[in-house]
């Protein structure tokens, strides 16, 4: 949004100065982005040309002699065609930047002449394409005075960064609001008398649609003269960036920049009967004001005529019945869009105006038909002309919201203590109402305002007006202990069990968390409640009740590429119901091929043999180990869900019913359902299943004890049923003597008919570190008799012979 000094001026009265108001706006959110103070015009003076005669070797020059003001006239050569003696133009002394030529003027020999400078073009000036000639001014303009003072071309241009809540800054008048406001000056509230008008308007408007179209209001004069706008005018719209056109069309651009109301301006001899607001029909076009034909859909918004589309409603005008140097009598639009079909339109049109960048903020209504009186009232001073009585149609008029503000919404927001006057004041100053007394009151919002909703957009007006600079820097809260975790269980966990996977030489992979609903099946899941009801393919309609069907889709996909040996995990989401508590944090992960811990592939050392239960089982003990589950305590089950191979599958169980993970080699079944082949093996670990561990009753850590005694290590081998498991028979052995016995590994498993049938040998490593003292020959007999008898009871094992 740009605007100059003076056009501020005109709605606010203030003796700020320039850098005041820059820093001021900044403050109060509408943020400077570029200021032009107008300091390449300053050094330009007005000189009078006192002679002028034929260059002595060139047809085109003059050697003119000029009066810029010092007594001392000054030799210039000039090549304009209207050089003359007598002229009164802009002169430029050398040493001065020319920013439309982008050269710095020396002192230089022209055809062997010497020129001390140069008369200026208003193109040299930057101030129109004119190039024809040199400035002319009036005979009695004052020499040696600043050229852009006296021609009040000096005027600084400001450009503020607009957010898009803020629909009431896009005008002039809306910031010269803002800044009296905050205390820079006193706002000029003059209101817009209305015209009266000579008979009624004989164009009727129709709407169709009263969501696309809340109001439009038209008025015809008669009689007009256009022509080109006034200088100040024109001055005004050069300096924003916009080409003056005619009167008529420079009116509807400055009334946009200057009170935020677009309006539109109809040649009314074009016009073929009444005006109708109605959705386009399909392919319908108009050749607009930018030259460019448009196709239309039903979903805009157009004003039409017997002749059909005459303007795209919020956008841009039509061709047809645009204004021009024959335009006698006009129809002046003033109307109320929907913002939303208009930011659509301009989108899928690929339009961009200054009316649809109000239109789809949102424009003040209640100024919709002052708009068109001051509108009319422009016309009839610059192009004369009888205007007729306004044509209102739809506008029901503008219901105030109203939000409850308690005041101490402001503290508790923004740190800033504001006192309940002041920030009822500065809410009033804005414009708003408030109603009511107490540390609650009620404010009326108003019409100019649609982005304000609720409590909280209130107290950012008081914030931004009271001044965010007042807030006093403070420091940090110093704490005397070390802040508490941040991070819950689970997310401690999930980053434990990631880093835990990926040392063990995994990748992360991550997949979709929707399925094909024979695979969801497949793995337990496919009930109604867990079936997506807009899915973004066929083949994705089920959210997954395990990770393990899209990592071995994604192990297979590497296979089909070349990458048969991988090891990938993902840390995720599963999902068994559609409630917050069915949703599960797992970490899951897949070995193919000869992707194992130690290597992969062939070696000459020896090739790496196929990934199988074990290593599946392994990783899932890693994952429970990093994760802070008690892994001594831990029981695994031979056998799992039915994905898994029968005979080679596990279950990790912490007690009789909880259950922390399964893992194993998959089913040929299931990779022939997958549509997946080759050696695969995977496991689960339900993380969000591991129990919290006890608080502990200070965080200081534990005592390190060392024995100062000499571990020992014992050999048994046990002679037991082939149904029972290892890991039954080490925890019998451990249980022997928790203080002394540290460890217990199997180091060996015979299985022959020597045993007897249906038996098998299983050779412990038991590790004893005395606490206390030596121990001697019987100590060690009567724990390894504890042993025996432990393993016995629980297995049923006899100590081979």
């Amino acid at each position: 949004m740009k605007f100059t000094l003076s056009w501020l001026k005109d709605h606010l009265e203030t003796d700020a100065t320039l850098d005041d108001i820059v820093e001021r706006l900044t403050m109060i959110g509408l943020e400077v982005e570029s200021l032009d103070d107008k300091a390449s015009l300053k050094p330009f003076v007005i000189a009078k040309v006192l002679t002028a005669v034929q260059h002595p070797d060139a047809d085109r020059l003059r050697v003119l002699s000029v009066d810029t003001g010092t007594g001392a006239p000054i030799q210039v050569v000039c090549g304009a065609p209207n050089a003359r003696a007598g002229l009164v133009g802009a002169f430029a002394a050398p040493g001065t930047y020319v920013p439309g030529i982008d050269v710095t003027l020396s002192v230089g020999k022209i055809r062997g002449v010497e020129s001390h400078g140069m008369m200026c073009s208003e193109r040299e000036l930057e101030l129109s394409d004119e190039h024809d000639g040199i400035i002319d001014l009036p005979e009695d303009a004052p020499v040696g005075t600043p050229y852009a003072t006296w021609a009040k071309l000096d005027d600084p241009v400001i450009e503020i960064n607009l957010t898009p809540n803020r629909p009431d800054a896009t005008s002039v008048y809306g910031i010269a609001r803002d800044l009296a406001a905050a205390g820079l000056g006193t706002l000029k509230t003059a209101p817009v008398e209305p015209v009266a008008g000579d008979g009624a308007c004989p164009v009727k408007v129709t709407i169709e649609d009263g969501d696309l179209c809340p109001g439009f209001a038209l008025r015809l004069v008669r009689g007009v003269k256009n022509g080109p706008s006034p200088k100040w005018l024109q001055q005004r719209l050069i300096a924003i960036g916009l080409r003056p056109i005619n009167a008529l069309v420079d009116i509807t651009n400055y009334v946009t920049f200057d009170r935020g109301r677009p309006l539109h301006v109809f040649d009314a001899k074009k016009v073929a009967g009444n005006l109708v607001v109605r959705r386009a029909k399909d392919g319908e076009t108009v050749l607009a004001l930018d030259t460019r034909e448009y196709t239309l859909t039903p979903e805009m918004c157009v004003i039409a005529d017997d002749n059909g589309v005459e303007s795209i409603a919020g956008i841009m005008g039509g061709e047809h019945s645009g204004c021009d140097a024959a335009t006698t009598d006009v129809l002046i639009e003033s109307a109320l869009w929907n913002p939303r079909n208009v930011a659509r339109t301009g989108r899928e049109l690929g339009i961009i105006t200054d009316a649809r960048y109000r239109f789809e903020r949102g424009v003040d209504p209640e100024f919709m038909v002052p708009g068109l009186e001051l509108a009319t009232k422009l016309v009839m001073d610059l192009c004369g002309g009888t205007p007729s009585e306004a044509e209102i149609v739809g506008y029901a008029g503008h219901e105030p919201k109203i939000v409850a503000f308690p005041f101490a919404e402001v503290k508790r927001l923004t740190g800033i203590e504001v006192g309940a006057d002041d920030s009822a004041s500065i809410l009033a100053r804005l414009g708003f109402e408030p109603r009511g007394t107490g540390d609650v009151i009620d404010v009326a919002v108003p019409s100019w305002r649609p982005d304000v909703e609720g409590k909280a957009d209130l107290v950012e007006e008081v914030m931004r007006i009271h001044g965010v600079e007042k807030i006093a820097p403070q420091p940090l809260t110093s704490h005397d202990a070390v802040n508490g975790r941040i991070l819950t269980t689970i997310q401690i966990r999930t980053r434990a069990a990631k880093r835990a996977l990926a040392v063990r030489g995994m990748m992360e992979a991550v997949t979709w968390s929707f399925i094909p609903a024979k695979h969801a099946e497949l793995f337990g899941g496919g009930q109604n409640a867990l079936k997506l009801a807009n899915p973004i393919a066929a083949d994705m309609s089920d959210m997954r009740p395990s990770l393990l069907p899209g990592l071995i889709a994604a192990a297979q996909r590497n296979a089909d590429r070349g990458f048969a040996d991988v090891a990938l995990f993902e840390v995720s989401g599963t999902y068994e119901g559609d409630k917050p508590e069915d949703q599960r944090r797992v970490a899951g992960g897949v070995r193919r091929g000869t992707a194992k811990l130690e290597g992969q592939g062939r070696n000459w050392a020896g090739n790496a043999g196929a990934v199988g239960v074990f290593d599946a089982k392994a990783d899932a003990l890693a994952v429970l180990e990093a994760a802070g589950a008690p892994v001594d305590k831990l029981q695994v089950e031979a056998g799992g869900p039915a994905w898994y191979h029968p005979g080679r599958s596990g279950t990790i169980k912490l007690g009789a019913k909880v259950v922390l993970g399964t893992f194993g080699e998959f089913h040929p079944k299931t990779l022939e359902a997958l549509d997946a082949s080759g050696p695969l093996c995977g496991f689960e670990i339900f993380i969000d299943a591991i129990p919290e561990p006890k608080a502990k009753p200070t965080r200081t850590k534990p005592r390190l004890d060392l024995s100062p005694f000499q571990a020992v290590k014992r050999d048994f081998a046990f002679v037991v049923d082939k149904a029972v498991e290892a890991a039954t028979l080490t925890r019998a052995a451990s249980g022997a003597d928790k203080k002394l016995i540290t460890g217990v590994r199997v180091f060996d498993v015979f299985e022959g008919a020597s045993l007897g049938e249906g038996k098998k040998s299983v050779a412990i490593e038991v590790a004893i570190q005395p606490v206390d003292r030596t121990l001697t020959d019987e100590d060690f007999e009567a724990l390894a008799g504890r042993i025996v008898e432990n393993v016995a009871k629980q297995t049923g094992g006899v100590l081979r012979g």
